[in-house]
């Protein structure tokens, strides 16, 4: 599916949020929405594999150019609401797919207004990252983001210091993650500083939560997603094999492949719920 337009959408706290349309903007579709060390341009391979939605719009949450601003009252209710702008844009939004503190927002915005599907990818929520919030207080207000990123990957996702020399090796990618580590600190303590979460994704339809087999069962990711998984009533539970939290980036067609297997029907049941079982 080809990129169409690129759109601004304005929303509360001056600031702004854009989004890639794919795929034609009238049509129903699916909105994604991308986590922490992430923008809408490192989704672009998963909207290409996706077909099973007339339109794929993918959210450029903000803090990420040529978004605006996090702005000081900045917070998780800021997400929801901004995510609200955006399906308010694009009445005909069939499904909402969110990974990682994306996830979070998504079933978080479908327990303020009725949502037809939620996907998500390992959703995070409290007390996820914590024990990193001091070092990145600390890197954010020096604007070390070698050190955020740094921060990101030991402390936070537990990879080695030879897969951080790795990234660092890439120089091109490596630019990349220092300028999406801009607004880790911040997003990270928005989601600990949230209101305690009970019941998540009231008004959704269907849910369908997806975790990477590499991470079943093990932190920080797959100890997170059972954390989720228990304040979300009567979701699927699907996994990818082969893969792990960023399965957009090293395999994005075959999370595509995944996202349109898991497209509701028109009766609200997807055709692996059919096959599988709810589980």
């Amino acid at each position: 599916m080809e990129r169409t337009i690129h759109k601004k959408v304005p929303v509360g706290g001056d600031s702004w949020v854009t989004v890639d349309v794919y795929g034609e903007p009238d049509d129903p579709g699916l909105v994604v929405v991308p986590g922490v060390m992430s923008d809408a341009h490192t989704w672009r391979h998963v909207a290409g594999a996706i077909a099973a939605w007339p339109s794929v719009i993918v959210v450029n949450r903000r803090g990420r150019a040529p978004s605006g601003p996090l702005t000081n009252a900045y917070s998780l209710r800021t997400e929801v609401e901004d995510l609200g702008a955006v399906l308010d844009e694009f009445g005909n939004t069939r499904t909402l797919f969110g990974w990682s503190y994306g996830g979070l927002i998504a079933l978080l915005t479908a327990n303020d207004r009725p949502i037809p599907q939620v996907i998500a990818y390992e959703p995070v929520m409290q007390p996820f990252g914590r024990q990193a919030l001091p070092d990145l207080k600390s890197a954010a207000e020096s604007r070390d983001w070698d050190r955020c990123v740094e921060i990101v990957n030991r402390q936070i996702s537990g990879f080695s210091a030879g897969h951080v020399e790795a990234l660092r090796d890439d120089q091109r990618g490596w630019a990349v993650l220092r300028r999406l580590s801009g607004p880790l600190y911040a997003e990270l303590g928005a989601l600990d500083s949230a209101p305690p979460l009970d019941v998540m994704a009231r008004q959704a339809g269907q849910v369908d939560l997806i975790i990477g087999q590499c991470n079943r069962g093990k932190d920080p990711y797959g100890t997170s997603f059972d954390h989720v998984r228990r304040h979300v009533a009567h979701a699927g539970i699907h996994e990818l094999p082969g893969q792990g939290h960023l399965a957009h980036i090293q395999a994005p067609a075959e999370l595509g492949h995944l996202l349109n297997s898991l497209a509701a029907t028109p009766d609200g049941q997807s055709p692996a719920a059919i096959i599988n079982g709810r589980l």
